[in-house]
Protein backbone atom coordinates (compact mmCIF):
# COMPACT_ATOMS: atom_id res chain seq x y z
CA UNK A 1 0.00 0.00 0.00
CA UNK A 2 1.22 3.49 -0.87
CA UNK A 3 0.98 6.59 1.29
CA UNK A 4 -0.01 9.93 -0.26
CA UNK A 5 3.52 11.35 -0.49
CA UNK A 6 4.79 8.20 -2.20
CA UNK A 7 1.93 8.24 -4.66
CA UNK A 8 2.60 11.85 -5.63
CA UNK A 9 6.36 11.25 -5.94
CA UNK A 10 5.84 8.14 -8.05
CA UNK A 11 3.32 9.92 -10.28
CA UNK A 12 5.80 12.73 -10.90
CA UNK A 13 8.37 10.13 -11.92
CA UNK A 14 5.91 8.63 -14.42
CA UNK A 15 5.23 5.34 -12.60
CA UNK A 16 2.36 3.82 -14.61
CA UNK A 17 1.59 1.20 -11.94
CA UNK A 18 0.95 3.92 -9.37
CA UNK A 19 -1.17 5.82 -11.87
CA UNK A 20 -3.26 2.69 -12.49
CA UNK A 21 -3.54 2.19 -8.73
CA UNK A 22 -4.89 5.76 -8.33
CA UNK A 23 -7.20 5.32 -11.32
CA UNK A 24 -8.69 2.08 -9.98
CA UNK A 25 -8.95 3.45 -6.47
CA UNK A 26 -10.86 6.64 -7.34
CA UNK A 27 -12.50 6.19 -10.76
CA UNK A 28 -15.84 4.74 -9.66
CA UNK A 29 -16.29 7.20 -6.78
CA UNK A 30 -15.44 10.15 -9.03
CA UNK A 31 -17.98 9.04 -11.65
CA UNK A 32 -20.63 8.74 -8.93
CA UNK A 33 -19.66 12.17 -7.59
CA UNK A 34 -19.96 13.68 -11.08
CA UNK A 35 -23.40 12.04 -11.35
CA UNK A 36 -24.61 14.01 -8.34
CA UNK A 37 -23.83 17.23 -10.20
CA UNK A 38 -24.87 16.18 -13.71
CA UNK A 39 -28.04 14.30 -12.79
CA UNK A 40 -26.53 10.89 -13.45
CA UNK A 41 -25.67 11.40 -17.14
CA UNK A 42 -23.19 8.54 -16.85
CA UNK A 43 -21.53 8.84 -20.26
CA UNK A 44 -20.68 12.49 -19.71
CA UNK A 45 -19.61 11.79 -16.11
CA UNK A 46 -17.23 9.10 -17.32
CA UNK A 47 -15.82 11.42 -19.99
CA UNK A 48 -15.15 14.13 -17.41
CA UNK A 49 -13.46 11.73 -14.98
CA UNK A 50 -11.34 10.26 -17.78
CA UNK A 51 -10.33 13.78 -18.84
CA UNK A 52 -9.30 14.53 -15.24
CA UNK A 53 -7.11 11.44 -15.14
CA UNK A 54 -5.65 12.22 -18.57
CA UNK A 55 -4.83 15.74 -17.39
CA UNK A 56 -3.28 14.34 -14.20
CA UNK A 57 -1.05 12.05 -16.23
CA UNK A 58 -0.11 14.69 -18.79
CA UNK A 59 0.77 17.26 -16.13
CA UNK A 60 2.18 14.78 -13.61
CA UNK A 61 5.69 16.25 -13.55
CA UNK A 62 4.57 19.84 -12.95
CA UNK A 63 1.35 19.41 -11.01
CA UNK A 64 1.25 20.91 -7.53
CA UNK A 65 -1.33 19.41 -5.20
CA UNK A 66 -1.93 21.59 -2.16
CA UNK A 67 -4.64 19.40 -0.64
CA UNK A 68 -4.94 15.63 -0.71
CA UNK A 69 -4.88 13.75 -4.00
CA UNK A 70 -8.51 12.77 -3.47
CA UNK A 71 -9.44 16.40 -2.77
CA UNK A 72 -7.60 17.49 -5.91
CA UNK A 73 -9.40 14.87 -8.02
CA UNK A 74 -12.80 15.79 -6.55
CA UNK A 75 -12.22 19.48 -7.22
CA UNK A 76 -11.06 18.74 -10.77
CA UNK A 77 -14.16 16.63 -11.45
CA UNK A 78 -16.40 19.30 -9.91
CA UNK A 79 -14.84 21.95 -12.15
CA UNK A 80 -15.27 19.70 -15.19
CA UNK A 81 -18.94 19.16 -14.33
CA UNK A 82 -19.54 22.88 -13.87
CA UNK A 83 -17.87 23.54 -17.23
CA UNK A 84 -20.18 20.97 -18.80
CA UNK A 85 -23.24 22.59 -17.23
CA UNK A 86 -22.11 26.02 -18.39
CA UNK A 87 -21.49 24.77 -21.93
CA UNK A 88 -24.88 23.06 -22.09
CA UNK A 89 -26.64 26.18 -20.87
CA UNK A 90 -24.86 28.37 -23.44
CA UNK A 91 -25.76 25.97 -26.27
CA UNK A 92 -29.43 25.84 -25.21
CA UNK A 93 -29.59 29.62 -24.85
CA UNK A 94 -28.10 30.11 -28.31
CA UNK A 95 -30.50 27.63 -29.93
CA UNK A 96 -33.47 29.27 -28.20
CA UNK A 97 -32.25 32.72 -29.12
CA UNK A 98 -31.69 31.94 -32.80
CA UNK A 99 -35.06 30.21 -33.11
CA UNK A 100 -36.74 33.21 -31.43
CA UNK A 101 -35.18 35.70 -33.84
CA UNK A 102 -35.76 33.68 -36.98
CA UNK A 103 -33.99 35.05 -40.06
CA UNK A 104 -33.85 38.73 -39.12
CA UNK A 105 -30.06 39.22 -39.39
CA UNK A 106 -30.10 42.95 -38.58
CA UNK A 107 -31.95 42.26 -35.37
CA UNK A 108 -29.64 39.33 -34.69
CA UNK A 109 -26.58 41.58 -35.00
CA UNK A 110 -28.03 44.22 -32.68
CA UNK A 111 -29.08 41.59 -30.16
CA UNK A 112 -25.65 39.97 -30.30
CA UNK A 113 -23.96 43.30 -29.58
CA UNK A 114 -26.29 43.96 -26.65
CA UNK A 115 -25.80 40.44 -25.33
CA UNK A 116 -22.04 40.67 -25.74
CA UNK A 117 -21.90 43.99 -23.88
CA UNK A 118 -24.13 42.68 -21.11
CA UNK A 119 -22.11 39.48 -20.79
CA UNK A 120 -18.87 41.45 -20.56
CA UNK A 121 -20.30 43.79 -17.95
CA UNK A 122 -21.77 40.88 -15.99
CA UNK A 123 -18.39 39.10 -15.93
CA UNK A 124 -16.77 42.26 -14.59
CA UNK A 125 -19.49 42.56 -11.97
CA UNK A 126 -19.10 38.95 -10.90
CA UNK A 127 -15.33 39.30 -10.59
CA UNK A 128 -15.76 42.47 -8.50
CA UNK A 129 -18.07 40.91 -5.91
CA UNK A 130 -16.92 38.89 -2.88
CA UNK A 131 -15.98 35.29 -3.77
CA UNK A 132 -18.60 33.66 -1.55
CA UNK A 133 -21.42 35.67 -3.16
CA UNK A 134 -20.14 35.05 -6.68
CA UNK A 135 -19.77 31.32 -6.11
CA UNK A 136 -23.30 30.92 -4.70
CA UNK A 137 -24.78 33.08 -7.47
CA UNK A 138 -23.02 31.19 -10.28
CA UNK A 139 -23.90 27.77 -8.89
CA UNK A 140 -27.56 28.77 -8.69
CA UNK A 141 -28.15 31.10 -11.62
CA UNK A 142 -25.61 29.82 -14.15
CA UNK A 143 -25.33 26.14 -13.31
CA UNK A 144 -28.91 25.68 -12.13
CA UNK A 145 -28.16 24.07 -8.77
CA UNK A 146 -30.78 24.35 -6.02
CA UNK A 147 -30.02 26.13 -2.74
CA UNK A 148 -29.97 22.81 -0.88
CA UNK A 149 -27.42 21.35 -3.35
CA UNK A 150 -25.20 24.41 -3.08
CA UNK A 151 -25.43 24.41 0.72
CA UNK A 152 -24.46 20.74 0.87
CA UNK A 153 -21.52 21.25 -1.50
CA UNK A 154 -20.22 24.30 0.36
CA UNK A 155 -21.01 22.91 3.83
CA UNK A 156 -23.16 25.87 4.89
CA UNK A 157 -26.87 26.30 5.60
CA UNK A 158 -29.49 26.92 2.92
CA UNK A 159 -30.25 30.23 4.64
CA UNK A 160 -26.61 31.27 4.17
CA UNK A 161 -26.85 30.47 0.46
CA UNK A 162 -30.12 32.42 0.22
CA UNK A 163 -28.46 35.44 1.83
CA UNK A 164 -25.38 35.22 -0.38
CA UNK A 165 -27.45 35.04 -3.57
CA UNK A 166 -29.62 37.92 -2.37
CA UNK A 167 -26.53 40.04 -1.71
CA UNK A 168 -25.07 39.04 -5.10
CA UNK A 169 -28.30 40.12 -6.84
CA UNK A 170 -28.32 43.42 -4.98
CA UNK A 171 -24.69 43.99 -5.93
CA UNK A 172 -25.37 43.19 -9.61
CA UNK A 173 -28.47 45.39 -9.76
CA UNK A 174 -26.35 48.26 -8.51
CA UNK A 175 -23.36 47.40 -10.71
CA UNK A 176 -25.45 47.00 -13.90
CA UNK A 177 -27.96 49.82 -13.28
CA UNK A 178 -26.56 52.11 -16.00
CA UNK A 179 -26.51 49.26 -18.49
CA UNK A 180 -30.17 48.39 -17.90
CA UNK A 181 -31.19 52.01 -18.29
CA UNK A 182 -29.40 52.07 -21.65
CA UNK A 183 -31.13 48.87 -22.80
CA UNK A 184 -34.52 50.20 -21.67
CA UNK A 185 -33.93 53.37 -23.66
CA UNK A 186 -33.03 51.39 -26.82
CA UNK A 187 -36.02 49.09 -26.48
CA UNK A 188 -38.50 51.96 -26.31
CA UNK A 189 -37.15 53.99 -29.29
Amino acid sequence: MYDEAQILDQLKEGNEDVFLFVFRRYYKDLVLFAGTILSNRRDICEDIVQDVFLDLWNRRSSISIKTSLKGFLLQSVRNGCLDELRHGKVVRAHVDYVSFLGNDTDSLTEQYILYSDLESRLKKGLSAMPEEYRQAFELNRIYGLKYREIAAGLHVSERTIEERIGKALKFLRHYLRDFFLWISFLLYL
